[in-house]
């Protein structure tokens, strides 16, 4: 590291990101569970509350990007820790709610402790967001010769706070008093706040190199903001009922703006890693929960806490992470990110040949998969910041965003789309009539499709029959793993172009910003 102020820096940012992992995993398995049961919640009540902690982080991220270079990142620093604070206390008065009432009151404690959760995980979003939006600009500055190297290490924080969940949540699995489980997020929030309040924050490397303003905003251009954005308005449009009249028009009075500030199109790098961004957080974030789930049941079998699962993969990325530096050095980030798309590709089309394996062999393919996607994320945004340096905190926390928000409005919707009509498609081939009998027309924002209706199939009382669905349902998600290869596999094909593309050119090197001669 640079100096001491710079270690200090750096694991202040490590311990905020550990914080918001920490946060995430500690709420999502409470609302698998003891919200449940404490809160009367039903399925779409229990999505409702996992969402309004997941989107705000995307959104966040993005809105925040313009302005955190003018606000300040320690401004942002601190608007996190309060989105903490505030989330803990929501979270306590929510279990106040219903604890020591009976009755009607008790009905009525659960409608009120829903809202203060409910609210409390959009406010933790919206902190968990502004983490990210200062921490990768923070690591990008004061390494700017090791960008991908750095930001890798600092990106190690989000599997080590899934360590600590986990195991938290494995030691406090038959506690009643959930409070302890989600109130320990202080201890790191509290750590962070300590060690970042009183440093000195660096300005952007964009800033002192002399770039402008309009400059960075050039380098997203008209393309940037309409992926980044539109995302962002659909996002919203989705929680809020907007029409998609609203969300086309918001969208399209945003990408105007750009045109007529920047007349850019923006940097065609930058464009090319956006569309690579979308199946690739695809498949790291949107197969992480359905993969875990096959291992699950195994695990359960040998009479091991599931949580275990999460624990495991997650060691294995803070280990990878923090050895990322002679790979990206032997190997270049698009070298890296090219061999993670194959081993990922790889993996999960050898998970989709595991139904019916033991521990043993879904493990292997798992940890495969686990080992292809552990880089995904921090070299892609090492890879913006080096190649689009102008762009400073904008592009790159841009390209987080985008990310985040893509898995939720397209890819988890397609994942499910893949298992419903391979599912559908089997069930057919095997029993045509107990097929039209049990199946639906749904839709979603790529199209229509066929899916088999749980209250339907729910009422089938012939064991054949429910076991010609049950075995139509366990092809349709290993099947679709195999089709879900396809995205890392194309991910390889674009960094495969992007290899030879700068090999033509001379071989990889990242941009570097000069910085004004002081006179």
């Amino acid at each position: 590291m640079n100096n001491r102020h710079d270690k200090i820096l750096f694991w202040g940012c490590f311990i905020a990101l550990i914080t918001t992992s920490y946060a995430f995993i500690s709420r999502m398995i409470l609302c698998g569970g003891q919200f449940v049961t404490d809160f009367g919640l039903d399925k779409v009540s229990v999505g409702e509350l996992q969402g309004a902690g997941i989107w705000p982080f995307g959104v966040s991220i993005i809105i925040f990007s313009p302005f955190i270079d003018r606000i300040g990142y320690k401004v942002a620093m601190i608007f996190s820790f309060v989105s903490y604070l505030v989330y803990t206390a929501l979270a306590f008065a929510a279990y106040s709610s219903i604890h020591g009432v009976t009755g009607d009151a008790l009905m009525a404690g659960q409608k009120h402790g829903y809202q203060l959760l409910y609210w409390g995980s959009i406010i933790l979003g919206l902190g968990n967001g502004s983490v990210e939006a200062y921490a990768n600009p923070i690591v990008a500055t004061m390494f700017n010769t090791d960008k991908t190297k750095w930001l890798n290490r600092l990106h190690a924080g989000w599997p080590g706070g899934l360590v600590l969940g986990g195991l938290c949540t494995i030691a406090l699995a038959g506690h009643a008093d959930w409070r302890l489980t989600l109130g320990l997020i202080l201890i790191p929030a509290v750590i962070f706040f300590l060690i970042l309040i009183s440093l000195k924050f660096p300005k952007s490397e964009r800033e002192q190199a002399g770039v402008s303003y309009l400059a960075m905003l050039k380098e997203l251009g008209a393309f940037g903001a309409l992926v980044g954005f539109g995302l962002v308005f659909a996002q919203l449009g989705q929680v809020f009922g907007w029409s998609n009249g609203v969300v086309w028009g918001l969208t399209g009075a945003v990408v105007v703006a750009f045109v007529v500030i920047t007349k850019s199109f923006g940097r065609f790098i930058l464009a090319f890693l956006i569309v690579i961004m979308m199946p690739q957080a695809t498949t790291e974030l949107g197969t992480d929960g359905w993969i875990t789930s096959l291992m699950q049941t195994p695990m359960e079998a040998a009479g091991y806490n599931p949580a275990w699962v999460l624990v495991y993969t997650s060691a294995i990325m803070v280990i990878l992470r923090f050895c990322a530096g002679p790979l990206v050095h032997k190997l270049s980030p698009l070298g890296l990110l090219a061999v993670c798309s194959a081993l990922a590709s790889v993996g999960l089309f050898a998970l989709s040949k595991t139904a019916g394996a033991g521990m043993f062999a879904i493990f292997a393919a798992a940890t495969l998969y686990g080992v292809g996607k552990t880089f995904f994320w921090p070299t892609i945004l090492g890879l913006t910041s080096e190649q689009c340096p102008k762009g400073g905190a904008l592009t790159l926390n841009a390209m987080g965003g985008i990310g985040m928000l893509a898995v939720g409005i397209l890819g988890a919707p397609f994942i499910g789309y893949l298992q419903e009509s391979s599912a559908t498609k089997q069930l057919e081939a095997a029993n045509a009539a107990l097929y039209q009998t049990v199946t639906v027309e749904k839709n979603y924002l790529l199209g229509s499709y066929r899916a088999i209706d749980p209250v339907k199939s729910a009422a089938v009382g012939e064991d054949q029959a429910k076991q010609e669905i049950s075995a139509a349902t366990t092809t349709g998600q290993f099947s679709a793993l195999a089709k879900m290869a396809l995205f890392p596999a194309f991910t390889l094909a674009c960094y495969l172009a992007l290899i030879f593309w700068f090999k033509m050119q001379g071989g990889y090197r990242p941009v570097q910003l000069a910085t004004p001669k002081k006179e």
